[in-house]
């Protein structure tokens, strides 16, 4: 409420002219006039910030406050950063505080690397092709006695990959963009990749100490991207840099530690050992040199680990320095000697106890991944199957079109379509045709690219097809949007039903060799299937529920058996049964379905 007693109405960051209309409660119209009397040309589908917004409504009278963030519900637990899957059944009273991982990315020649050399004062830029980045490699520096761990990454593929890949590559992302250039397409697919992976951004505004700097035009460019500054009461911090003069880095680090903290990033250093290998390569004269980065538990020298395909015993280890380490804890970059073949950067890596051990773990994931590489792709036709299977929750895309001018009637035709029970979910949407890192970024988010009058390079699709992405091209929209809408169709929630088909009551309780447990039961009611599922009441209490394990009469297994008869039976996984408790048979079928 405000003093006059009237509420205040509020509004996100950024929002739609659309959206502002709503809010408000006024036509899209009328907004349109009021921006424009204000300078601003905007169409109904344009994003306006906050301040832009809180004007129009200040000139019709409505007060109005920002939106309070809310944090995002994740369903799916594959989506959680993979620190947060380790602690979820380490015991909490032993967690502690761990460095944060941080990983630069943006724009090629917006100076991630010349940044991330004055951070650690060491001339890595120098010593590279042009200057770009050819490697991975992993650093830690200190900032007022707290330790922050830096990825040093070639850009957003290599960060997208270590997703396709199952490994969480960071927990902070600092987006470098520069004060001269803003922002451009990169800047913009790596906000897509980093929005993905759900880790917070920091902004580094770079270069500005350049004459043709404008740090308020670029900030503007950030909150029609959805990086609203937090100086603009945006939830995005913008930090000014210069990695040339070494300008503004103690603040940059600060800004890390303040999200770090806010994120409350932990790990149990005597839990399981746990981490992603950041790069790897074959030495003549040393073997095979991993650097790994430790995400929970401790590594110490004599350790069996299993990485990937690849695995060994670990004869020695050292930090980033080249300094010669026993053991590393959580967030400790190391490189190690001893594996057997060279792992891929991004693979997860974890301690086996022993060599044989390793060995059955390696042989069971190259069966595994052989069979997934076998396995269909994600096209539209099969989404269905893959959401009544829980795979999938949400229809996720990369929107490819040809101009700029073909983005707005596109994504309005998609956010159109009913979506009433299955949501799509656009992980970026961009003008140019179909590259190499919409697909790695499609890879690791189980998403479809969809493009309006583009094409995809050789290289994208050759990637697509070994990353099994699926592409679909269009010349006219209603076939693109005729087509989402039938797979959000096929893939609404099936119902389901459940039937009591018969009642047991147990006599007797044996003990079989090779068995376990087994009732001995009479069908009093209905009959007992072995392919449907089993209750166990006692007292009226329920202390079972699952699927039958083994159905006898007499000595013979039997697929049901009838109203009167006695039948022995065995439970999956449960075997507390005793005199007296009452067994209850029941299937479940998708309504529709044709009956029992």
């Amino acid at each position: 409420m405000n003093d006059n007693g009237n509420e205040k109405v509020a509004l996100p960051g950024t929002l739609t002219v659309r959206e502002l209309a709503l809010k408000i409660k006024t036509s899209p119209i009328q907004v349109i006039k009021i921006l424009m009397a204000n300078g601003v040309m905007a169409n109904i589908n344009q994003q306006v910030d906050f301040d832009t917004a809180a004007i129009v409504a200040s000139e019709m009278g409505i007060e109005v406050n920002l939106e309070a963030p809310q944090e995002e519900e994740i369903k799916d637990t594959s989506e959680l950063p993979l620190w947060r899957k380790l602690i979820a059944d380490e015991d909490p009273s032993r967690l502690v505080k761990r460095a944060p991982v941080v990983t630069i990315l943006g724009h090629v020649d917006h100076g991630k690397t010349t940044l991330l050399d004055a951070i650690r004062h060491t001339d890595v830029a120098a010593g590279e092709a042009g200057g770009i980045t050819q490697h991975i490699g992993a650093y830690q520096v200190e900032h007022k006695g707290n330790p922050i761990t830096f990825l040093d990454t070639p850009g957003h593929a290599a960060f997208t990959a270590m997703r396709a890949r199952g490994a969480q590559g960071a927990d902070i992302v600092v987006l470098v963009v520069a004060a001269n250039d803003g922002v451009m397409p990169q800047t913009r697919e790596a906000i897509a990749h980093a929005r993905a992976a759900r880790v917070p951004m920091i902004v580094a505004l770079n270069k500005i100490d350049r004459p043709d700097a404008n740090p308020d035009y670029v900030k503007q460019q950030l909150a029609d991207n959805g990086l609203v500054p937090d100086e603009w009461e945006g939830n995005t911090i913008v930090v000014p840099v210069s990695a040339k003069l070494k300008r503004g880095l103690d603040d940059l680090l600060e800004a890390i530690l303040l999200v770090a903290d806010n994120s409350d990033i932990r790990a149990n250093p005597s839990g399981k050992v746990i981490g992603t290998v950041i790069e790897a390569e074959l030495d003549r004269a040393k073997g095979v040199i991993a650097t790994l980065l430790l995400q929970n538990g401790t590594l110490e020298v004599g350790d069996v680990v299993v990485a990937g395909h690849s695995y060994g015993r670990i004869k020695a280890m050292f930090d980033f320095r080249g300094r010669k380490l026993r053991k590393a804890g959580p967030s400790t970059p190391v490189t190690v000697l001893g594996l057997n073949d060279v792992p891929q950067a991004g693979d997860v890596f974890l301690v086996t106890p022993s060599d044989k051990e390793a060995r059955a773990l390696v042989e069971e994931r190259k069966a595994s991944d052989q069979k997934a590489a076998s396995a269909p792709r994600a096209t539209l036709e099969e989404l269905f199957e893959r959401y009544k299977a829980g795979e999938v929750k949400e229809l996720r895309l990369i929107v490819k079109v040809d101009v700029q001018g073909s983005l707005d009637p596109i994504m309005k035709s998609i956010h159109e379509i009913d979506q009433s029970e299955i949501a799509i979910n656009i992980l970026h949407a961009d003008p140019g045709n179909i590259g190499e890192n919409d697909v790695m970024l499609a890879a690791a988010s189980k998403a479809i690219i969809v493009g309006f009058n583009v094409t995809a390079d050789a290289n994208a699709l050759r990637l697509a097809e070994a990353e099994g992405v699926s592409v679909r091209l269009y010349d006219i929209i209603y076939r693109m949007t005729e087509d989402l809408e039938k797979a959000l169709k096929g893939m609404l929630a099936p119902e389901f039903k459940e039937t009591v088909i018969g009642q047991a009551e147990v006599l007797a309780v044996f003990k079989v060799s090779k068995l376990g447990f087994i009732a001995g039961c009479r069908v009093t009611q209905g009959d007992l299937r072995r392919s449907g599922r089993v209750r166990v009441f006692r007292a009226g209490q329920k202390l079972y529920d699952g699927e039958i394990a083994s159905l006898k009469r007499e000595k013979d297994d039997v697929r049901e058996v009838r109203q009167g008869l006695d039948c022995g039976v065995g439970l999956k996984g449960f075997s507390d049964m005793a005199v007296g408790d009452i067994l209850e048979c029941y299937t479940v079928s998708r309504v529709g379905d044709p009956g029992i």
